[in-house]
């Protein structure tokens, strides 16, 4: 049975392409609006701390002030409330840790915190042997009774440990760049801000095109397995043993 899916928007372009049997491209996740949304309150903060001689007020509500206009924006867009809601929280959080510390990059503050908790899921996933990739695909694509089933799959199970060690380098990445930019104070507050953008959709966007090459294959072929009817008792058995994964009920 075919599975129901949530409204497309709310799905990673790579993750639509993964189950609707589309192409995908890195570029098809970049669009000049989300670019934009992710760098664009962090990069007046910047711009208007440096320009009005680091007065942090000023550069805190046009910060504040850039991320109500994006959220202006998003709803006009029809984006979902709950991306209109975190887009703007993320910019209040940040203004409130630079406002709070009186240090302009702790603006940057909580989107070091951030890198560090989502690095630390996807690999705490990784050794307890429940990828995160496969957790997030399988549940916003399931069909009925499939849910658990991916881990007594071998292939399916190192492609989405592949796939969730991708998304651990990203985090690792932009934390062994900007922390020691961080580190630095208010001096590195351009290059900071430059590695941010950089690093934010970008990066994102190749890593989800990544993604989508290393799960695909074994994705469709999981897929077309479970369409054919129930795995044969001993090759499920031989898989398992192979893999050392315990088969899943149901």
């Amino acid at each position: 049975m075919r599975e129901t899916v949530s409204d497309d928007r709310s799905r990673p372009a790579w993750m639509q392409a993964l189950d609707d049997d589309d192409s995908f491209r890195p570029a098809d996740a970049l669009t000049v609006g989300s670019v934009f949304d992710a760098g664009l309150p962090l990069a007046v903060f910047t711009v208007v701390y440096m320009v009005t001689g680091q007065d942090m007020q000023i550069a805190i509500w046009s910060a504040v002030g850039a991320g109500v206009i994006l959220a202006v924006v998003r709803l006009v867009r029809r984006d979902r409330l709950a991306n209109v809601v975190a887009g703007f929280l993320g910019v209040a959080v940040a203004a409130w840790f630079a406002n709070r510390t009186g240090n302009a990059e702790d603006v940057f503050l909580p989107g070091i915190i951030i890198n560090i908790a989502y690095g630390s899921v996807y690999l705490i996933s990784i050794l307890v042997r429940w990828p995160l990739i496969g957790i997030v695909v399988e549940a916003i694509t399931m069909r009925q009774g499939s849910f658990r089933r991916w881990r007594g799959n071998p292939r399916l199970m190192r492609a989405y440990t592949r796939a969730s060690l991708l998304w651990v380098g990203m985090f690792a990445a932009r934390l062994a760049v900007q922390v020691p930019l961080y580190m630095q104070g208010a001096e590195q507050l351009g290059w900071l801000a430059t590695a941010r953008l950089l690093m934010g959709v970008p990066l994102f966007a190749v890593v989800g095109y990544l993604t989508f090459l290393v799960v695909r294959p074994a994705y469709k072929e999981h897929r077309a397995l479970l369409d054919s009817g129930p795995v044969p008792v001993g090759e499920a058995g031989r898989d398992e043993a192979h893999d050392g994964t315990e088969r899943e009920p149901g």
